[in-house]
C-alpha cells in the first residue's frame, strides 16, 4: 500500500467523524464522532512519518500524544455529560444551555 492509500483511508475517517459531530445531536455521539476524528490524524501521522523517514519516530511520538490527549478528553467530556444528565434527564448537544453564566 502506499502513502496515498493511508491518506485516503484518514480522510475518509476524518469525513465520517466530522458528520458526526454536525449531524449529531447526542452529545455521547458527538464524542465518538470526535474521536474518530483523532484516530484519523493518528493513522495520517504515522503513515507519513513511516513514508518519508522510516528510522526517525516522530509521527508514531506525536500518535501517541493523541491518544493520550483523546483519552483525557473523553473522560473529561463523560463526566461533564453525566453531570448534565443528572441535572437535566438529556444529553441532547440543543439543549445544553445551562452552562452560560
Amino acid at each position: 500500500m502506499s502513502l496515498f492509500h493511508f491518506q485516503l483511508i484518514s480522510a475518509a475517517l476524518f469525513s465520517l467523524g466530522l458528520y458526526g459531530v454536525l449531524a449529531r445531536r447526542n452529545a455521547v455521539l458527538v464524542l465518538l464522532a470526535i474521536e474518530l476524528m483523532l484516530n484519523a490524524v493518528s493513522i495520517n501521522f504515522v503513515a507519513t512519518a513511516a513514508f518519508l523517514d522510516p528510522q526517525e519516530f516522530m509521527g508514531q511520538v506525536a500518535a501517541l500524544f493523541v491518544i493520550a490527549l483523546a483519552a483525557a478528553e473523553i473522560g473529561l467530556a463523560l463526566a461533564i455529560i453525566l453531570r448534565l444528565h443528572r441535572y437535566r434527564s438529556s444529553v441532547n448537544v440543543e439543549e445544553i444551555d445551562i452552562l452560560k453564566g
